[in-house]
């Protein structure tokens, strides 16, 4: 495998630049933080590096070794078969740690579910796939909060935004974007017939105001008084905010929060997002935009997955991996084993697509 020496040069040397001025207790407030980020980002790179630099020289003196004194080569065997083993690993450990990493994989996340084909029993499939999002971040130890929340008649949810942080949630959630689609009876079926229905994922990474600009002029604001089933509760004063941002016609609606201060900085904050994530589209190009597209109009016939009730499986189509724990994944602790093995895929593709 070929490692850019010279970039690795580059890097370990900026690493250990780093790693003194850190050390030194000189820096202070933004200049910190931002060696800090640094520093973190290089760390992964700079430790297999050193790993492999040690495996190669620890090979080549036992290798001396031998030659010099051929007798001994019996008793460092073992030694040279595992490194010889173990070298082509750390080369690709390696490698892998020099990809190029999405500057927003270490960034909260935005999670938007709408409810697509299927009526309410696609509004009902949405408020599952929100529980499941929600366990399985638990079960990573990341901070969960629904912003806004459509509830249908009978409980489900024709749209829900949430506001998920911890650390690398974009870099693991980001897989679950597109349209995600179920086969099953619903309790409003009497005949027990299978129905197929489907909601939209969109896992958005979390904008904060340096990120994107939004001008006064930019964004008309209207205030109104919520109703229906779509907040937590229905407010008797007009505390209700909706965000319509001018030049790219983006709509945002917030009404969960008593306090039209609390929805209007809501509203703010996924409108944020959502220019940022359309910002990222234009700034990578067309193959964004291929992405982007991924999510669909929530029909029957798109899908990047298929949950299976009868036959208590979960296939996703990208990877044509089916799992038989419907149940599992559904409760969250089966989901990182999807998100495991499309992490894995998309790795293998970025290392071939650089000749590694």
């Amino acid at each position: 495998m070929n490692i850019a020496d010279s970039r690795l040069g580059q890097i370990s040397a900026r690493f250990a630049e780093l790693e003194a001025r850190l050390a030194s207790g000189t820096l202070e407030g933004p200049e910190f933080v931002a060696a800090s980020r640094d520093y973190a980002e290089l760390e992964p790179v700079a430790k297999a590096a050193a790993a492999l630099a040690a495996m190669r020289a620890e090979l080549a003196g036992l290798a001396a070794l031998t030659e010099a004194d051929p007798e001994m080569r019996a008793l460092v065997e073992e030694d040279i078969t595992r490194l010889r083993h173990e070298i082509p690993q750390a080369e690709r450990a390696l490698a892998v740690a020099m990809l190029p990493r999405d500057s927003a994989d270490a960034r909260p996340a935005m999670l938007e579910i709408r409810a697509g084909t299927g009526g309410d029993e696609a509004a009902l499939f949405a408020a599952d796939l929100t529980r499941m999002y929600e366990r399985f971040a638990a079960e990573q130890g990341w901070r969960f909060e629904i912003v806004s929340a459509n509830v249908s008649d009978i409980g489900g949810f024709k749209e829900v935004v949430a506001h998920i942080a911890g650390n690398g949630v974009f870099a693991r959630l980001k897989y679950e974007s597109g349209v995600h689609r179920v086969q099953r009876v619903p309790v409003t079926e009497s005949g027990g017939r299978i129905h197929t229905s489907a909601a939209t994922v969109a896992v958005l990474p979390e904008a904060d105001e340096v990120d994107v600009e939004i001008a006064d002029d930019d964004i008309k604001i209207d205030i109104y008084r919520a109703s229906g089933a779509g907040g937590q509760h229905v407010n008797t004063t007009d505390s209700a905010v909706r965000l319509t941002h001018l030049p790219t016609g983006l709509v945002v609606i917030q009404q969960d929060q008593r306090s039209q201060h609390k929805n209007k900085a809501k509203a703010m904050q996924v409108l944020r997002t959502r220019l940022f994530d359309l910002k990222r589209a234009q700034a990578q190009g067309a193959e964004a935009e291929a992405r982007r597209a991924m999510v669909g109009s929530g029909d029957r016939s798109e899908r990047i997955r298929t949950y299976n009730f009868p036959q208590g499986r979960v296939t996703d189509h990208r990877i044509n991996l089916t799992l038989h724990r419907l149940p599992e994944v559904l409760e969250g602790t089966g989901l990182g084993e999807l998100i495991d093995a499309l992490a894995a895929e998309d790795e293998a593709k970025r290392l071939a697509a650089i000749g590694g």
